[in-house]
């Protein structure tokens, strides 16, 4: 598999706190990769500084041989590297003016013309995707009405709609009924093998990450701990002794 996103000794500071200091990781083509470590462990500062969220202090960010540390978020979509978030951000990583337009219409439409604003003439698309996902039967209700997994789901969705070759997921779970979960793991593995989406995906539950990556690497206080297969992750002493045992 070809090298897609290559992280090379990225830093970040805010103030006096150091969050990444120094972090490197890689992700290939078609594998499915996990981030874990404790709560402020620098992962979703790492997942920022790769989507061009801030300005890295140090280091850089190559995505399918280019730098891209450079570049703020709308570019960096546009070639294909995407985020979802903790909390649901439905209206994604588009420009103020175009979120305004889309919660104007979110306000008086439903799920699925709220996924249709973003299929810029692919409707049709909008629909399979929501099938995809489990929302076809929802997809004339209201965004807002629905549960918190169930507008994760539609944050996935609309990802997909932008059809990213590497999708970062932060914590898909956090949040979603256990009785669900299997459900949504079943679709991120649907993803990666029937639509060829990429994913680095940031989990606190240790039975969904070690069943579902091919790669895992753990960071703790800004700086990567571990890295390999996940069995090797697992067994780790400095991940027991920073994470896992302290579970």
């Amino acid at each position: 598999m070809s090298l897609l996103l290559d992280v090379r000794q990225v830093r970040k500071r805010y103030g006096g706190v150091l969050a990444n200091d120094g972090v490197s990781l890689q992700v290939r083509e078609g594998e499915i990769a996990g981030l874990i470590g404790p709560n402020g462990s620098g992962k979703s500062t790492l997942f920022g500084a790769i989507c061009g969220v801030f300005p890295i202090d140090g280091g850089d960010v190559v995505f399918e041989g280019t730098s891209i540390s450079h570049m703020r978020v709308g570019p960096i979509a546009r070639r294909g590297l995407v985020r979802t978030y903790q909390q649901t951000r439905i209206y994604g990583e588009m420009s103020c003016m175009e979120n305004m337009r889309i919660s104007s219409r979110a306000a008086q439409g439903n799920v699925l013309s709220l996924l249709q604003l973003k299929a810029r003439g692919h409707e049709r698309h909008a629909e399979d995707l929501l099938a995809f996902v489990g929302l076809f039967e929802k997809r004339f209700e209201m965004a807002g009405r629905l549960s918190f997994g169930q507008q994760k789901l539609l944050e996935f969705a609309m990802a997909l709609m932008s059809e990213p070759k590497l999708l970062l997921l932060d914590e898909p779970t956090a949040g979603i009924n256990p009785t669900l979960i299997n459900g949504l793991v079943d679709r991120l593995q649907r993803a990666n093998k029937e639509l060829g989406v990429t994913l680095l995906v940031i989990e606190h539950n240790m039975r969904v990450i070690m069943n579902l990556a091919q790669h895992i690497t753990c960071l703790a206080h800004g700086c990567v701990l571990a890295s390999g297969a996940p069995e090797e992750v697992r067994n780790d002493p400095r991940v027991l002794d920073a994470y896992l045992g302290a579970q």
